[in-house]
């Protein structure tokens, strides 16, 4: 009984916020006129690339704060009243969040236009993903790997569908968006040319391990093989974990890779066993360059960097 009480009030609390947050956008012009119009992006690494290519125009927040799971997080009060200030949002596709969230988002905050940056991605699908987004596809439904943003190949897709979203929100200003989307679309490519020359060494490694499995669009990239520690987005079991050290020798994996926002004594244990390097990342990081140049450095053999 206290828990269905605890769970009304918390949808009351949550319905009124998202009631504010579409008053709001409707209200309040005071100060507004001098102020730049907010986007709001699912992401870290989607604000990078907003920002690449928006440049001053406008301002870009991000509904997933630093250290939080995408897959889980619930926006507070305060991020869904100030929601009703955006001119726009820019969703990154497949994410828990934005399974859970984007239609109560979108249906309180009508004024709000949407645009998917996904669109035009080659999707990962996989029925045995259960946690993650659902896509119809071929007349069945398949999981969805969420994570489109760790691949230089997808990273340009986004870049093009976040200038041609900018550029429909502010015609007047498409050639400024062009000449950064532009210079945003050669740094990626620099990045993955850098990646390429790396991998191409044939000692690289070319099989790693993850807790989660975060690189999945990264892997296909470069020919390489992810292994994933969870199971079933779970903590493995004793016996999944004896199987994920005889994998580890079978495959000569060199690195397990751990994020922040991830129990990394899963990890140390099977490091311990087999020798390999334990290398933290953060794939949800705002510097999106920095941490896909960070993934190749630690696949390199260890005696060349």
């Amino acid at each position: 009984m206290k828990k269905q009480l605890k769970d009304k009030c918390t949808l009351l609390l949550l319905s009124s916020c998202l009631f504010l947050a579409g008053c709001t956008g409707c209200s309040s012009k005071t100060n507004k006129e001098t102020e730049k119009p907010v986007i709001t992006v699912t992401l870290e690494p989607q604000r990078y690339f907003t920002e690449a290519i928006a440049g001053d125009k406008f301002k870009v927040v991000s509904m997933v704060p630093k250290g939080s799971s995408p897959e889980t997080y619930d926006p507070v009060p305060q991020q869904l009243v100030s929601l009703g200030d955006s001119k726009a949002y820019f969703r990154i596709g497949y994410i828990g969040f934005e399974q859970t969230w984007m239609d109560r988002l979108m249906n309180n905050t009508p004024h709000i236009q949407m645009f998917d940056t996904s669109q035009g991605v080659d999707l990962i699908l996989n029925n045995e993903l259960p946690e993650h987004g659902h896509s119809l596809h071929d007349g069945h439904i398949h999981s969805v790997e969420p994570h489109i943003w760790n691949s230089a190949t997808n990273a340009l897709i986004i870049a093009g569908n976040t200038y041609k979203a900018l550029s429909a929100l502010d015609k007047a200003n498409e050639p400024y968006y062009m000449a950064r989307y532009d210079s945003l679309c050669q740094r990626i490519q620099y990045v993955d040319s850098v990646i390429c020359e790396q991998l191409s060494n044939p000692e690289a490694s070319k099989a790693f391990m993850i807790y989660h499995p975060a690189l999945s669009y990264f892997a296909r990239d470069y020919g390489l093989h992810q292994i994933s520690i969870e199971e079933g987005g779970k903590e493995p079991s004793p016996a999944h974990l004896k199987e994920l050290i005889d994998l580890c020798k079978e495959e000569n994996v060199q690195v397990i890779f751990v994020q922040p926002e991830f129990d990394k004594r899963n990890a140390e244990t099977i490091a311990q066993q087999t020798g390999t390097r334990v290398v933290p990342i953060n794939p949800l990081s705002y510097d999106w360059e920095a941490e896909m140049l960070n993934v190749a450095n630690a696949l390199m053999p260890v005696e060349e960097k």
